[in-house]
């Protein structure tokens, strides 16, 4: 089986890719730079990684990615569309430009969406397919601070069932998967806020989540167990979307 990964040199797309790894799964993995801990990866699985650089808001870099896939699979059975950026500087939204808009969209909206219309046809070519979009419990949740990023993971809640409600006819599942506070370099820079704020009880599970509990909720779509699920959200999260008094 043949799964590909965007954004997954590091963080969640890499915790993602050692949980496919262990359902015997060859693992593509894309993004813009390759990183130490996916040079590391690829040596201790030499015959199950494929590396492709990509930047997914460049259109013709997608291309090359599905075209290389298609050229050295033929097909494929899952889609992770994981790959995405947070904003260069956090800023109010009365202060965020144009540019900071498109940076973050460009990549996590837009991007998502043509990796998604472009790699159909492969997936079409089992009968059934499976595709995950990773977005973030920001796609419900205001953060003013970081509006343009709250804006393009709400997007990928909308992509997930415009996808799903069109591809149904062919086999193919989308689902969707909220993260909650992860322990990335995304949040290394917050780190201390966030924990000081799961003490405080923000989240019912007393900690941070690991890029491998995102990986395994993938890796359990993967292996089919959500197969009459589609448009579905799966919220990874220590418990953040309970709404409590």
């Amino acid at each position: 089986m043949v799964a590909v990964v965007t954004g997954g040199s590091r963080g969640i797309g890499l915790g993602i890719a050692k949980e496919l790894l262990k359902e015997d799964f060859f693992v593509v993995l894309s993004a813009r730079n390759k990183s130490d801990e996916l040079e590391k990866l690829q040596k201790e699985f030499q015959n199950k990684i494929h590396f492709v650089p990509c930047d997914i808001s460049k259109f013709d870099e997608v291309e090359n990615l599905v075209s290389e896939v298609k050229e050295k699979f033929g097909k494929i059975d899952l889609l992770v569309n994981n790959a995405g950026v947070a904003p260069r500087e956090r800023k109010d939204i009365l202060e965020i430009t144009p540019d900071d808009f498109d940076f973050v969209n460009d990549i996590n909206l837009k991007g998502t969406f043509f990796v998604t219309q472009k790699f159909v046809p492969l997936l079409r070519e089992n009968g059934v397919g499976r595709i995950v979009n990773i977005s973030s419990m920001s796609a419900y949740t205001a953060s003013v601070n970081r509006g343009e990023y709250c804006i393009s993971k709400a997007g990928i809640s909308m992509i997930t069932k415009l996808f799903a409600s069109r591809l149904a006819e062919f086999g193919i599942s989308v689902l969707e998967i909220r993260p909650g506070i992860i322990e990335t370099d995304m949040t290394a820079k917050v780190k201390e806020k966030y924990e000081k704020l799961i003490d405080k009880g923000i989240t019912p599970i007393k900690r941070m989540g690991k890029p491998e509990d995102i990986g395994k909720c993938v890796a359990a779509v993967a292996k089919g167990n959500f197969d009459f699920c589609t448009g579905t959200v799966i919220d990874c999260d220590g418990g953040f979307n309970v709404r409590c008094l």
